[in-house]
């Protein structure tokens, strides 16, 4: 017996003897590794500082002599991008709503005028005309000094829907005033920015476009369209003095009773979204929504999909 014992714990020595390189280098791949991913952590938390916190803190300007007097908003009845459009008429800039039906924005305009000393103009333009409702924004932005553009799509606050239960003629729709017009409105606006080597192009879509969700298809496709059209603008015009940025918010309440740290009134989020304005071109505009995404992000879609067949039945 002891014979075997002592045999057991020579071959057990001789195979930690020749092993033992192994052991070393694995330790030395988990130790990379380990300070890898310790290097990325670090890069994350100074990003975050960088766009969201050092910006609030050191303001680079005014926000007029950087871009323009003037911002063009698309889709402003929906509460961010009212929300948006009044952070910039905080800061002196006047505004032209770009909309469909122009009662939506009439007590938001007559309210910047009123409060901030502004001038508003509306514009009732519905884009499914083609060319006639590209003169009359045309004719609108004549003379001005064009310094912002906001598209912001008009689905964020639809509720889940399958897309075989929207009808033909709103799927068109939906895809005019969220794709198409949104596009024609950069096509409008960037001649004059090029022309004066300044300006920003600003696109709201929303977090939709990081993981697909259930009764989401159209505003998931909306919003990955607005977010890669965003970085290919930015790759074709930043070396014009163009600055174009991407935001996909999270959720944004518009109802006092479901605010909360994750779900920012529109005011707070356009606060903190101004503030990134020639930081980042493409970000989530507010610092709890950037970790939700870094969260997501760490999560496999196949997992992110079952998760939602699990809970959402």
């Amino acid at each position: 017996m002891a014979a075997g014992v002592d045999s057991f714990h020579l071959l057990y020595r001789e195979i930690s003897r020749s092993c033992n390189s192994y052991f070393e280098a694995l330790a030395l791949i988990g130790a990379l590794y380990a300070a890898s991913r310790g290097v990325v952590l670090l890069r994350d938390c100074c990003m975050v500082a960088r766009v969201h916190f050092l910006p609030r803190m050191m303001p680079s300007g005014r926000l007029t002599q950087r871009y323009g007097d003037w911002a063009v908003i698309y889709g402003a009845a929906e509460p961010v991008a009212g929300a948006y459009a009044e952070e910039l008429a905080r800061s002196g800039i006047s505004i032209i709503f770009i909309t469909q039906d122009g009662s939506s924005v009439r007590n938001t305009a007559s309210f910047l005028s009123q409060t901030y000393g502004v001038e508003t103009t509306i514009v009732t333009a519905d884009f499914s005309l083609g060319q006639a409702a590209a003169k009359l924004v045309t004719e609108a932005l004549r003379g001005k000094d064009i310094g912002f553009l906001v598209n912001c799509m008009d689905e964020m606050s639809a509720s889940p829907r399958s897309l075989i239960k929207i009808p033909e003629q709103g799927v068109l729709d939906r895809v005019n005033r969220n794709v198409g017009a949104a596009t024609l409105m950069v096509r409008l606006v960037l001649p004059g920015m090029v022309e004066r080597s300044r300006g920003a192009v600003v696109n709201i879509s929303s977090g939709a476009c990081c993981r697909p969700r259930r009764g989401r298809v159209t505003l998931s496709a909306f919003t990955g369209y607005l977010d890669n059209f965003s970085r290919a603008l930015h790759f074709e015009y930043s070396n014009k003095g163009i600055f174009i940025q991407s935001l996909i918010p999270f959720q944004i309440s518009s109802s006092s009773s479901g605010q909360g740290w994750f779900a920012p009134s529109p005011a707070v989020y356009a606060r903190h979204a101004v503030s990134t304005l020639g930081v980042s071109n493409r970000t989530t505009g507010y610092w709890p929504h950037t970790l939700q995404y870094g969260l997501m992000k760490c999560i496999p879609e196949w997992i992110w999909v079952l998760g939602f067949w699990v809970l959402l039945g």
